[in-house]
């Protein structure tokens, strides 16, 4: 699959996600507001057949035009012509209100207008009427006339009531959220495929590169050997025989590189510790640096500056991730490698860091540098041969000994490779 196919795939799958999640919650916001209509419309209802039950138990005739007045979603002021008891409210209330199947809590209270106060307030499932001052949840200012007689209700928890009432939408929206999440999990599945593809698919190119040379070399070293005549020449048959056992060399080291990583990946790391002398193990590695790469005439800078510099680990792989760090910091320091090795340590261990000059990493790309297989793209320049394989043996063994590698580069200014690791159980000052 192309990258614009995955690409279009993504605008397409942005487009329709937000289309989809639009259209729910301008939905969701219509049902909640036809849900809080109806709602309000069934309270007033109710209140107004409270109001009718009162008069009809009154033998009162008068007609009250719009007795129910609503203050708030959730709060109602309600007129009537005479003093009320408060138990009967509260009976004739939750009668009303389970008839319209209205079971929320609900807050009531009587005002009177002799006194021009509120006289009774209860938060009804509570056991005992509540002074004024002690009402829960108290509800804004109803505004009382002092003209006539007074209740309100109150509902402290109405809008939670109202979701109650839309099961359809919030399931339905949950449902949504989960096929987005799928969809969005499936996108990011895609992406990780075609980038491990392109990953594996570099991999292949760089080995064959790697591994296409030597065989090369050997295979012509080999044919001139077999020339009538070359018995001869002692020197010439002594120096085609270096080249072979160089190269064959070369492919035990790029075979090797990548069976260390397959027994990694197969959990088969099995780490031989013992006290290790890091400064002595960047004094050795330091003059090996500087033979491999002498044609570039590198410059190497060691500033052991730990008090504190054994660790109790594996010296061979603590030995190849140091290697595996200046050989990087010498391959891609352009011709002329300027690479500074410093060492300092702390209550808990050692760090070394391995700063180049060369031309550092792009911040895209730094947090993918440690991955299997990962090389930087430089589309079909291939001036630096390598599997991808050293920065993550580098951290695969720096972790396995309880430590930690970080980064710090920018373009330009080159990079610094810093490994942590602890003293270990045996540690010697």
């Amino acid at each position: 699959m192309s990258r614009s196919v995955i690409r279009l795939i993504i605008v397409l799958a942005a487009v329709l996600f937000i289309g989809l999640v639009s259209t729910q919650i301008f939905w969701v916001k219509k049902a909640y507001e036809i849900t809080n209509l109806q709602l309000q419309h069934e309270i007033e209802l109710a209140l107004i057949d409270v109001v009718h039950d009162i008069q009809e138990h009154s033998g009162d005739s008068t007609f009250l035009v719009d007795p129910v007045k609503m203050v708030s979603p959730n709060f109602y002021r309600v007129q009537i012509n005479e003093e009320l008891q408060p138990f009967y409210l509260e009976s004739l209330l939750q009668t009303e209100f389970l008839n319209r199947e209205l079971n929320f809590e609900f807050q009531y209270s009587i005002y009177n207008c002799f006194n021009d106060s509120v006289v009774f307030t209860k938060l009804v499932n509570n056991s005992e009427g509540l002074d004024v001052g002690e009402a829960e949840n108290t509800p804004p200012n109803a505004n009382w006339e002092d003209d006539g007689h007074y209740f309100s209700v109150f509902f402290p928890r109405l809008n939670f009531s109202v979701f109650g009432r839309m099961n359809f939408w919030l399931v339905s929206s949950i449902v949504l959220l989960a096929v987005l999440v799928f969809f969005s999990f499936v996108i990011s599945i895609i992406l990780r495929q075609k980038r491990l593809s392109e990953i594996k698919n570099d991999f292949i190119n760089n080995m064959t590169h790697e591994l296409k040379t030597p065989i090369s070399t050997i295979a012509l070293s080999s044919d001139v050997l077999l020339q009538n005549g070359v018995e001869s020449n002692p020197e010439r048959l002594k120096n085609y025989a270096r080249i072979i056992k160089n190269e064959n060399q070369r492919l035990q080291t790029q075979v090797e590189r990548v069976l260390q990583v397959a027994r990694l990946d197969k959990e088969e790391l099995d780490l031989t510790k013992k006290q290790v002398d890091l400064h002595e193990l960047i004094e050795l590695a330091i003059p090996t640096i500087e033979m491999n790469f002498a044609e570039k005439s590198p410059k190497l800078t060691a500033r052991l500056e730990a008090e504190r510099f054994h660790v109790h680990g594996d010296e061979m792989h603590i030995t190849n991730i140091l290697f595996n760090l200046l050989d990087n910091a010498a391959k891609y320091s352009g011709e002329t490698p300027e690479i500074t090795v410093v060492s300092k340590s702390d209550a808990k261990g050692v760090s070394i860091s391995v700063e180049d000059n060369g031309p550092g990493i792009p911040k895209d790309q730094q947090r993918n540098i440690f991955e299997k297989f990962y090389r930087i793209p430089t589309g079909n320049v291939h001036d630096v041969k390598g599997f991808g394989l050293g920065l993550h043996y580098v951290r695969t063994i720096a972790e396995a000994h309880g430590g930690k590698i970080r980064l710090k580069s920018k373009p330009g200014e080159g990079s610094t490779f810093t490994i942590f690791l602890p003293y270990g159980t045996e540690i010697v000052s």
